[in-house]
């Protein structure tokens, strides 16, 4: 830490530091910690802070801390504190009386929940993975291939020995580089592992926005989980809720007796549904602190991409809110214009810094733009989750085949809005809650038929523009419902047909990363087109998947057909853009995923009869619930000849 100088309070007070935690929080002096800890926070509104801890009994005369003129921040070196010592801020507000003791907004560890103290730490630790950090702009980039893999940490994996332990970050390390090797996905998104005091919130009610929940381990321990991944070639994503924070009264709210980061008014700084604040976002002084929390993650944890939740609840004042609980902007209107004003800031300042990692929203409305630059007018986000895609296609494939001819526009209605946006497809943890039961069991018929159908939608969610996220025991056919005290099902995969599933799912991650036109064209037009989109009567889907633009040799054109229908079809023509073998690829009714073994014997010949407005057409058998994807023959891809 250096000391606070005045262009540190001039970008402060600005809005726009965005190394904070470089000057507010606690730091050892001297290497090992024995000349004592520099202490800094802001509460403007205190009429006097100390530091109290485990070095002066929480005695708040003993370590009283010196405003720093009228900046607001209060600062003081403690000769007895030390790293490793646990402390608070004891703030006795100017205004009413009111006094508290509150942990450290930018303390980097924190007491293992339910204590609720700072602990003085360092960040010190040697990097081994400086190969991945030299090239992940290229893993990272709308042409590369990302299947994103969602993980809860405390309940992917429990010690076998003791079910009610949480493994160590360390000890995941290994555990989740071995299954990623096997499942074939090439990055993975972490539930928001920032400290939060209830277990239950699964993160997204954080307090500790610069420090790794202490429930696995150190901030060391959590760096080796990252170190470790990105040595053996996979990317770190965090969820990062600056959306609100709990009113525990350790944490942010309320901080100096006064809405020091929050509105006061609750029509705009209480979240009804999360029963949680709201940050105000016109605040310069919170920007500042907001900023600095998501580039810390990036300068001293390595992390690849930055997931903020819940971005619609930022951008509308009424969000969830009845007329009249909320308040219109300058001009009348319901969008919040602090809020739009900082995830501009927030992006422009990440790929500033960073433009070799991702942004990702998780935005649900059809706000225009929230992928695209900052000047043409968009929020500036590299990718948004299609929730749309989600809800649409989850719906169809949760109804009984014989009703799918019916609701056919919701397996394509996609395309109309697939590249308004840099899309990304999630079939997240919020799937998978709250009653709404596991994917394998939002399937309709019996378990071969779920199984079926569950496949299809892996192999849906593969094939289309975007790139794709899952959720922890969506690879293997989890049964039960996601519960945050337990781990997932793996005693599954002692049973074939869940084997199975697992298994496509690492062959579906295989062929996008394999396959250009799987990958190349996610983000453009040109990498998508319908053979044919109405075939309801027969519940048939088929498309093309190309490569933009100039292929490299060995690209390859790819035809993707779905019968989503328990009835096998033959002799289904089928119009393709070119003549020649187009070998079988991949077909989720194959034996090894736990399928029925119907097939097309390795590929087809394409013949010269026109059909589907091209010259040439293979006629194929369609699986029963299944999919079949098909490779052009060698050559230019996207030629007709």
């Amino acid at each position: 830490m250096t000391e606070l100088t005045e262009d540190d309070l001039h970008l402060f007070n600005e809005g726009t530091h965005l190394r904070l935690y470089r000057k507010l929080g606690a730091y050892p002096l001297g290497s090992d910690g024995a000349e004592g800890v520099r202490f800094a926070v802001w509460a403007p509104n205190a009429r006097s802070v100390s530091v109290v801890g485990d070095f002066n009994e929480w005695d708040g005369d003993r370590h009283p801390m010196e405003p720093r003129g009228a900046s607001g921040i209060w600062e003081t070196v403690v000769p007895e504190a030390e790293s490793g010592s646990v402390y608070k801020y004891d703030i006795r507000s100017a205004h009413g009386g009111y006094r508290v003791k509150k942990a450290d907004p930018f303390g980097f560890r924190h007491e293992e929940p339910p204590q609720t103290a700072s602990v003085v730490w360092d960040l010190e630790y040697e990097w081994g993975d400086g190969d991945w950090m030299a090239e992940r702009g290229e893993r990272n980039s709308h042409d590369a291939p990302m299947s994103v893999y969602e993980v809860h940490l405390g309940s992917w994996r429990r010690d076998p020995e003791d079910p009610a332990r949480f493994l160590s970050y360390r000890e995941m390390a290994p555990l989740l580089v071995d299954h990623l090797r096997r499942t074939g996905f090439t990055h993975v998104e972490l539930l928001p592992i920032m400290e939060h005091p209830f277990y239950g919130s699964w993160g997204y009610q954080t307090t500790g926005y610069f420090a790794p929940t202490s429930r696995y381990g150190t901030p060391q321990d959590f760096m080796y989980l990252v170190d470790h991944l990105h040595q053996h070639g996979f990317g770190v994503i965090l969820d990062w809720v600056p959306s609100h924070f709990p009113s525990d009264e350790h944490g942010l709210g309320y901080f100096d007796g006064t809405h020091l980061f929050e509105h006061a008014d609750p029509r705009q700084g209480f979240h009804p549904d999360w029963d949680s604040l709201i940050f105000n976002y016109g605040r310069n002084e919170v920007r500042s602190f907001l900023l600095s929390s998501a580039l810390f993650w990036l300068d001293h944890y390595h992390v690849d991409g930055i997931r903020v939740d819940a971005v619609a609840s930022m951008l509308y004042l009424d969000y969830s809110r009845e007329d009249g609980e909320w308040i219109p902007n300058e001009y009348g209107g319901r969008e919040n214009l602090d809020a739009i004003q900082f995830l501009r800031q927030f992006n422009e300042s990440v790929y500033r810094e960073y433009p070799d990692v991702q942004t990702m929203a998780e935005e649900s409305t059809a706000w225009p733009m929230v992928s695209r630059p900052t000047y043409v007018g968009g929020l500036g986000f590299g990718m948004k989750w299609d929730m749309g895609w989600m809800h649409d296609t989850l719906q169809y494939v949760g109804r009984d085949p014989v009703h799918r001819s019916y609701h056919h526009n919701e397996i394509t209605f996609r395309a109309v809005y697939a590249f308004n946006e840099n899309f990304m497809l999630p079939l997240s943890h919020d799937e998978v809650v709250h009653g709404k039961g596991s994917l394998l069991n939002r399937m309709p018929g019996d378990d071969w038929r779920k199984r079926a159908n569950l496949r299809l939608l892996h192999a849906y969610q593969a094939t289309q523009p975007g790139k794709k996220l899952l959720f922890m025991g969506g690879e293997l056919g989890q049964e039960s419902e996601w519960n945050h005290d337990g781990e997932v099902e793996w005693s599954l995969l002692d049973e074939p047909g869940h084997q199975g599933i697992l298994r496509l799912v690492g062959d579906l991650n295989a062929l996008y990363a394999r396959e250009p036109a799987l990958h190349r064209g996610d983000f453009d037009p040109r990498g998508f087109e319908w053979i044919d989109a109405n075939d309801s009567t027969r519940s048939v889907v088929s498309y093309l998947r190309r490569i933009p633009g100039d292929a490299p040799n060995g690209g390859h054109d790819l035809a993707v057909v779905f019968n989503f229908t328990p009835t096998p079809q033959e002799n289904c023509r089928v119009g393709v853009p070119s003549a020649g073998w187009w070998e079988e690829v991949l077909n989720t009714d194959a034996e090894r995923y736990g399928g029925s073994g119907v097939g097309n014997l390795g590929g087809m010949e394409a013949v010269p009869v026109p059909f589907h407005g091209r010259y040439h057409s293979l006629v194929i058998t369609l699986p029963p619930l299944g999919a079949v994807i098909f490779r052009a023959p060698s050559g230019k891809p996207g030629e007709e000849r």
